[in-house]
């Protein structure tokens, strides 16, 4: 985004000030699914999807999807239908994900209009059972990953936006840094 485009856009939106971002609830954003094989030289990998798949993890990933609602994926299983899928396939899927063998499905593509008739974006909505696994990934992975982060990185990060990241951009050059 250029420098006017981002000033146009943060002026939309109004003055700059603190928030808690587009995430406003602590680790909101999803996470990529990612699987290790057994036998693998990296036994600290299996120990993280065990910690992944663990009852208590999956349970409040489970409340975390259920909360959050949202559209069914290419499969058509509504969010509602979850908890009694889970009780049919979950030993299959949890020996699936600890054995590297889960494959996420393929995600229905939304075309969402663009404000003002400027065209569509595509929208990508995964499964519902493919939410709850990068629900429980993410539970699991952000806390070892977020302290490590720069406190100038705000990309898909919970309780920070990209208008946060342009104010304190202004904030820096009106300092007279560059």
């Amino acid at each position: 985004m250029h420098e006017e485009d981002a000033e146009e856009h943060a002026g939309k939106r109004g003055a700059c000030r603190a928030g808690r971002g587009r995430n406003p609830r602590k680790g909101q954003a999803g996470a990529s699914n990612g699987t290790v094989k057994r036998g693998t030289d990296y036994p600290e990998q299996l120990q993280l999807m065990e910690a992944v798949v663990g009852r208590e993890n999956m349970f409040k990933a489970l409340r975390r999807v259920e909360s959050n609602q949202g559209a069914a994926g290419v499969d058509g299983m509504p969010v509602t239908g979850l908890r009694g899928y889970l009780k049919v396939h979950w030993p299959s899927i949890k020996e699936q994900l600890l054995e590297g063998r889960y494959e996420p499905a393929a995600v229905r593509a939304v075309e969402i209009p663009k404000p003002g008739g400027r065209g569509v974006r595509v929208l990508g909505i995964p499964t519902v059972v493919d939410r709850l696994i990068e629900q429980a990934l993410h539970q699991v992975i952000q806390p070892l990953f977020e302290p490590q982060f720069s406190e100038s990185s705000y990309g898909f990060r919970a309780g920070r936006s990209a208008h946060q990241a342009v104010c304190q951009a202004r904030e820096y050059v009106a300092q007279g840094r560059r």
